[in-house]
């Protein structure tokens, strides 16, 4: 009759390191380890963001430039000292007293919210046409619209301004400006009939048999659906009105009482040649609006010019 063996495992020592897998995962867990792998992951990152960190700090350096000097005195203004020696916050109410300057900032604002408000509401039943409608010669307008945006507005400055001036007396106001805005601006009407094709027609179908007519459909169905595109629409036309030199230039250059502000901009420098940092200060007022109204609105418009590329 044999007797059963008992086996007796060996226990390792404390004292002795481990062997193996257990090796390995002990060096990963290390500290050393630990800082390796983040070590690892930043450069990672950084080489993968390199060039998008390059030119965010392009963008942005000159802005931070023009802020450090509109917030300097008179002396220090472009002297080479980056940092201002003392902060000078004064500047931008010097900068709202000077004369003129107020309704410059009003004029730019009529200027702007009008001809948005002009050119969407203007836009909109066309490119709605252009995209759902079947009618002969669709193709045939959508080609005349694109080919209005091949003509530089310098082609028909001159004849436009004697048909305002001499037949409706409006030179010396913006109104020559603003007033073509409701009739619909081709860039505009091109963008927004992309959009509105990626909307199903399903949609407008179902509207029918609701009973809804075009009109109503455009504005319960169509609108709702396209705030995307007509945001995008909207923060161009506000962008292009509000930083405008030419239009002003060639209708309201006789009457300060109409320029905006990025005319006005150009006497504000004559006039304060020398004090840079008065200059720098109306130049981050001018640009301050557009930078707001762009930090609010861009995931609006990012969609928007995003989604008017997607159908043909």
């Amino acid at each position: 009759m044999t007797t059963p063996t008992t086996s007796t495992a060996t226990l390792p020592s404390p004292g002795a390191r481990p062997v193996g897998g257990a090796a390995r995962r002990a060096s990963h867990n290390s500290p050393a380890a630990g800082r390796r792998a983040r070590r690892t992951r930043v450069l990672h990152w950084i080489a993968v963001h390199s060039v998008a960190l390059a030119l965010a700090l392009a963008f942005v350096l000159p802005f931070v430039f023009v802020f450090l000097t509109s917030v300097m005195s008179d002396s220090q203004a472009m002297s080479g000292e980056l940092w201002p020696a003392s902060w000078h916050w004064e500047n931008y109410a010097k900068v709202f007293h000077t004369p003129g300057f107020l309704e410059w900032w009003r004029n730019s604002l009529m200027y702007a919210l009008l001809g948005t408000l002009f050119t969407v509401c203007s836009s909109i039943p066309v490119a709605y046409a252009l995209a759902k409608f079947r009618f002969r010669g669709r193709r045939t307008a959508m080609l005349l619209v694109i080919s209005t945006m091949m003509l530089p507005p310098q082609v028909i400055v001159m004849p436009m301004y004697l048909v305002w001036a001499q037949q409706f007396h409006l030179s010396g106001s913006l109104w020559p400006l603003i007033i073509p805005m409701a009739f619909g601006d081709a860039y505009s009407i091109f963008l927004l009939r992309q959009f509105l094709l990626t909307i199903p027609k399903e949609y407008m179908e179902s509207a029918r048999v609701d009973g809804c007519g075009e009109l109503r459909t455009l504005l319960r169905i169509i609108v709702p659906m396209a705030k995307p595109g007509i945001a995008a629409v909207a923060l161009f036309q506000f962008f292009y009105c509000w930083n405008d030199y030419f239009g002003p230039q060639i209708y309201a250059a006789q009457n300060p009482g109409a320029w905006t502000l990025s005319y006005g901009l150009e006497s504000f420098k004559s006039a304060h040649s020398v004090d840079w940092n008065l200059t720098m200060a109306a130049t981050l007022l001018i640009m301050a609006p557009v930078i707001i109204v762009f930090f609010f609105a861009q995931k609006a418009f990012v969609e928007g010019v995003t989604l008017t590329g997607v159908k043909g």
